[in-house]
């Protein structure tokens, strides 16, 4: 570690050099039928060595692997934070993240208060110079009060709704829609019974000539 940093880089160098050398010899050797030292050869050498990730054949030996740029290479990534499930992000959501307890710090309640009043205040400014406008225009202030209830008599005989009796000044009424009677709901109240058991029990052939037995009675 004390040769210096270009020394330690230059004697690496030279050490992957002859490494290289080595393997070409190791595959010649092979190529002319003798023995394949790269599997049964020794490999002390090469094993203390370190490759850095994704940058396969060249190994730092020694002091070359504290070297300054080289050391960050070879340290892990740190892993990266679980990740939370659902369940335990649902924990965490209470009534105050939707925000219904925003007014118990009393300080969002005033500042409503506040608006309020304001806005009110430039709603009555408002409709006082509308007035004013209006007066200085010469027109009535007073409005005429309408009744709603209330029903002409072309509306009573163009529609030909029956009139309710009543004593003499008093406003009458018109029923333009008719009212059934409570034995015409009854009957109403069977019939729809029947039908439903008819469509409940009754099959489709019984049905087919129920429909045209009524047909027949006029019914």
């Amino acid at each position: 570690a004390g040769l210096g940093e270009f020394r330690i880089r230059d004697l690496n160098d030279e050490i992957n050099k002859l490494l290289r050398e080595k393997g070409h010899w190791e595959f010649r050797i092979k190529e002319l039928g003798g023995p394949d030292y790269a599997r049964i050869g020794p490999k002390m050498l090469d094993h203390e060595g370190k490759e850095v990730p994704g940058n396969r054949g060249y190994k730092y030996f020694g002091a070359a692997k504290d070297l300054p740029g080289v050391r960050e290479l070879f340290e892990k990534e740190p892993l990266p934070p679980p990740r939370k499930t659902r369940a335990e992000l649902m924990k965490a959501i209470d009534a105050e993240y939707y925000g219904y307890r925003d007014e118990e710090d009393g300080i969002l309640e005033p500042l409503e208060q506040e608006h309020e009043k304001k806005v009110i205040a430039e709603a009555v400014e408002k409709w006082k110079m509308e007035r004013e406008a209006r007066l200085a225009r010469g027109e009535e202030e007073e409005e005429e009060e309408v009744n709603i209830y209330a029903v002409n008599d072309e509306e009573s005989d163009e529609e030909g709704g029956k009139e309710k009796e009543g004593e003499e000044g008093q406003q009458k009424f018109i029923a333009h829609v008719p009212v059934p009677s409570q034995q015409e709901i009854e009957e109403a109240l069977v019939r729809r019974k029947k039908m439903e058991l008819l469509q409940k029990y009754a099959s489709e052939t019984l049905m087919a000539q129920s429909e045209e037995a009524k047909t027949l009675l006029g019914l």
